[in-house]
């Protein structure tokens, strides 16, 4: 078989053969391993995306061979914990993805070892914690308990005592807890008006941290949509969308909330809604990981097509005609942060597309990570790297000197602002309602 150096086609990314024995046998896996890193030690142009790449090739630099078989095998998984798997090596970067010959997929080899170290139970009880969202967001949002913790979280004794306890870094960039109920009831139009792959009927998950830490993001989603006149509701009775365990290699966990969500969302659709989401992770899990998890659950694949991110979905009604352009206030300069979770769902630059449709308005894009992930900018063992990933951005907005900036992820857009030492981040879609003046 001929190799041809880097590849010309669009990235296809192969199903996850998560449950077959294989996948978690440590010689396997050690041996794809080898053989993956020997390849990115020969190419290295992922080496400015997250730590996993400096790491791997401090690794070789300092072996005897300046090769990946001088590297101990014992610290291969010292590459595999660097890795938040934001897959922008695989969808940006890398030039070896299937259909090339050599079939290599960085994400979903760190995954594989992430669950092989799950099932060896390597894992450290504080990431189990905290990566159970649905749980502990619920729990910390109760009445009373919420306003001590927000409060905690201000207090620099409070945080060190945190840090000590639970490993989460005293100086991480934490949200605060908001929990509020939505109205579940859609508003009603007399006419439904469908585009291309978009019914007009929206039902809305409101993720984790949309219900517990930024509810206004939801409201300005809605009121953005429904001032479109685009039927709206409120998914209730959703679980997580599974993105912490699946970075945590805890698979089964996965699979358990998938389960208890597709009833749900299989409803909706159903009913002829289409479905979105405000943070990028949520939307991606629903359009690639699960379903390259579960490729022949056919409901997996029905929710796959109707799940769209917000941006995305304005955009595509937009080109119908079928979108407001009656924006009331410019936005000036905006600095905006394409999250990664974002821009490896490959639906273009919607989100800077669509705000520039706002007159008086110029839109600066940002294409680095912004080094939060999930969870990977709290611990007190990857903040400071998370900080130094985080960096380029920061300067960026400076540099950018806008009246406003902010990114579709609103984690990514709080540790940018944390970086800057202020609080302005702002949603994309809350800059849209403010344009519109609704």
């Amino acid at each position: 078989m001929d190799i041809k150096e880097g590849n010309l086609q669009a990235p296809d990314r192969q199903p996850l053969d998560w449950k077959t024995p294989d996948f978690c046998d440590q010689e396997s896996l050690y041996n794809e391993l080898e053989r993956v890193f020997d390849v990115c030690h020969t190419c290295r142009r992922c080496v400015s995306l997250c730590d996993s790449f400096p790491t791997l090739f401090d690794l070789i630099d300092d072996s005897e061979t300046f090769e990946v078989d001088g590297v101990n095998k014992n610290d291969y998984m010292k590459v595999v914990d660097q890795c938040f798997l934001c897959d922008l090596c695989a969808e940006t970067k890398c030039p070896y993805l299937p259909p090339h010959e050599w079939g290599i997929d960085f994400p979903h080899l760190m995954l594989r070892a992430k669950a092989y170290k799950f099932s060896k139970g390597q894992t450290k009880w504080m990431d189990r914690l905290i990566t159970s969202t649905d749980k502990v967001f619920r729990a910390i949002s109760t009445a009373g308990i919420r306003h001590i913790a927000n409060r905690a979280s201000t207090i620099s004794i409070a945080r060190k005592a945190l840090q000590k306890t639970i490993g989460i870094h005293a100086e991480a960039p934490l949200p605060n807890f908001k929990r509020k109920k939505f109205n579940k009831d859609s508003n009603k139009y007399t006419e439904t008006r469908p585009c291309d792959k978009t019914t007009g009927k929206v039902a809305v998950f409101v993720t984790c941290y949309g219900e517990h830490n930024e509810p206004s993001i939801i409201e300005d989603l809605v009121a953005v949509f429904r001032y479109n006149g685009i039927e709206v509701a409120i998914i209730e009775d959703s679980k997580c969308c599974g993105m912490p365990k699946l970075e945590l290699g805890d698979l089964n966990k996965v699979e358990k909330q998938k389960d208890s969500n597709l009833p749900v969302f299989s409803d909706f659709v159903n009913r002829g809604y289409d479905i979105v989401a405000p943070i990028p992770s949520c939307v991606l899990m629903f359009k690639q990981e699960l379903p390259l998890m579960f490729p022949e659950d056919k409901e997996i694949q029905k929710i796959k097509n109707a799940f769209f991110d917000p941006f995305e979905y304005l955009v595509s009604r937009h080109k119908a005609g079928l979108i407001k352009t009656d924006f009331k206030e410019p936005l000036g300069t905006v600095a905006y942060h394409s999250a990664c979770h974002q821009r490896v769902q490959n639906i273009g630059a919607k989100t800077k597309e669509f705000i520039s449709l706002i007159p008086d308005t110029e839109v600066t894009s940002i294409d680095r990570c912004s080094g939060h992930d999930g969870t990977y900018a709290l611990k007190a063992e990857t903040y400071d790297k998370a900080m130094k990933i985080a960096r380029p951005v920061v300067n960026q907005i400076k540099k950018a000197n806008a009246d406003t900036f902010g990114s579709d992820c609103p984690m990514a857009g709080r540790m940018i602002a944390h970086g800057e030492g202020t609080d302005n981040a702002e949603h994309p879609i809350s800059m849209v309602r403010r344009a519109y003046g609704i």
